[in-house]
């Protein structure tokens, strides 16, 4: 949004900001915040930045904990969601040393930089551009309770098919499975969506187009251009953060959550890419080829393919990731690739027909992956295949042209993806040499990651649950 902090400083006195507030990326993905009065606005304050406790980020043990984080004043977007005018930051977070700080290595942004950089190192492209897809639903109330003696959950959406019977109902309830591409009046959400699309497009973030999704209850999509990884892991956090609170002003509740129904379509968010060189894609390639690809892409993609079950644990990053990874959904369960087949991991768009448009789109990740992180493992992944000339059909990963939930995997060689965030960090813990390529990951990362994720799991794994009594409180 600045160029200079002269410029910065302008804007908050002309515009009135009372408030400058900091983001700051755990590394679980999401963000915490801390804020100051626009009257303590000095150019230190981007230099030096502000201490803060790492360990309740997931960055630092509670014994050495102390850190900086400094925002960067090129990041600022105006957040709308403050009653006073505020100014919201992203930055990178230091380590502190005994003659002063440095650049933590561990910190996700600064993950992705080294990744980008490593890539163009490499001279075989200078850009690896994503297109992210943002499932989400838009629901009208939510509850859950973990108590000693009690536990469960409940939602509640109008538009959903349990609404059906109600005594002043209109009809419009949306049958199971039965909302892609709805149209009004049953897609209840359309002016929000629209509204949080319009907000997303002046952030600086084209919207390619958005639409009511499979999930009867709700569901929606928004999905945007394709654009440069950093610019859309910083995006990803931003779009988030407006269609979170963008539903909250309106009485209702947005949630990225995988799978917040059983039976229902579960949330991905599948990333599309492709790497450029001198502004030109390295992905096309002749006829002869697979879906018209450059051998680069092919092995770039054999890499992904070869790393996919360990990429699990940071694209697929919850418990619940894995209640969505299922048979029958539309949502990967093999390691394999095809065009037009949502049954794979990666599928080649059917449609992408010019050849710069040439692309494929991974699919099994979803919103509780850290972005930065996601994009930078992706990478690796990718040139891991590059650098190995992986061929993934040579490779034994397809193509896949049938529906691969009907078949019997087993039979035709293709290994299914981990089914669990345990089995997935255990593949993790074998197959990770390819993320420490070119110090892109620090092996911190992997340390804190494992701790974290291990401890989400077993919190999970720990609690009886509602479905456990039906099957076993009378054995």
């Amino acid at each position: 949004m600045f160029t200079s902090f002269e410029e910065l400083q302008r804007y908050v006195e002309s515009e009135g900001v009372e408030t400058l507030d900091f983001k700051v990326t755990q590394l679980s993905g999401s963000w915490r915040h801390l804020s100051v009065p626009a009257s303590a606005l000095s150019e230190k304050l981007f230099t030096r930045g502000f201490g803060f406790d790492g360990s309740n980020y997931g960055y630092a043990t509670i014994e050495a904990s102390d850190m900086v984080f400094i925002p960067d004043f090129r990041t600022a977007f105006v957040d709308p969601f403050w009653s006073r005018k505020t100014l919201s930051f992203l930055g990178t977070v230091h380590e502190i040393l005994p003659d002063g700080f440095r650049p933590y290595a561990g910190d996700s942004r600064a993950i992705l930089d080294r990744a980008l950089a490593a890539l163009r190192s490499t001279g075989c492209a200078d850009s690896f551009f994503v297109g992210p897809e943002y499932e989400f639903y838009i629901l009208d109330s939510v509850s859950y309770w973990n108590e000693l003696n009690r536990s469960g959950f409940e939602v509640d959406s109008l538009q959903a098919e349990w609404r059906s019977s109600d005594e002043d109902g209109l009809g419009l309830a949306v049958r199971r499975k039965g909302g892609y591409h709805l149209d009004a009046p049953s897609d209840a959400s359309r002016d929000l969506r629209a509204d949080m699309a319009a907000a997303i497009d002046e952030l600086g973030i084209p919207v390619k187009y958005h639409h009511h999704e499979v999930g009867g209850p709700g569901q929606q999509e928004i999905e945007v251009a394709m654009g440069e990884a950093k610019f859309l892991a910083d995006g990803t956090m931003l779009i988030k953060h407006f269609i979170k609170n963008m539903a909250a002003e309106r009485g209702c509740t947005a949630t990225f959550m995988p799978k917040p129904f059983y039976g229902e379509a579960g949330n991905g968010m599948h990333v599309h890419m492709q790497l450029f060189k001198d502004g030109k894609s390295v992905f096309a390639g002749p006829e002869s080829n697979y879906g018209g690809l450059s051998d680069l892409a092919l092995n770039f993609m054999g890499g992904i393919l070869a790393h996919a079950p360990a990429l699990s644990a940071v694209a697929s990053a919850s418990t619940n990731s894995y209640k969505r990874l299922v048979r029958g959904y539309e949502a990967p369960i093999c390691v394999a690739f095809a065009t037009s087949n949502r049954s794979a991991i990666i599928r080649i768009p059917g449609y992408a027909k010019a050849p710069e448009d040439r692309r494929y789109e991974f699919r099994s990740s979803d919103a509780t992956a850290n972005p930065y992180v996601l994009f930078a493992a992706l990478l690796q992944a990718g040139l891991d295949g590059v650098r190995r000339s992986i061929d993934p059909a040579k490779a034994g990963f397809g193509p896949v042209e049938t529906d691969i939930y009907h078949a019997d995997v087993e039979k035709m060689g293709l290994r299914l993806l981990p089914q669990s965030l345990d089995e997935a960090l255990d593949e993790l813990e074998k197959d990770h040499d390819f993320l420490f390529a070119d110090d892109v990951f620090p092996k911190s990362f992997l340390e804190n990651w494992l701790t974290l994720k291990r401890k989400e799991a077993k919190e999970v794994n720990d609690v009886p649950t509602p479905k456990e009594y039906e099957l076993y409180y009378s054995c």
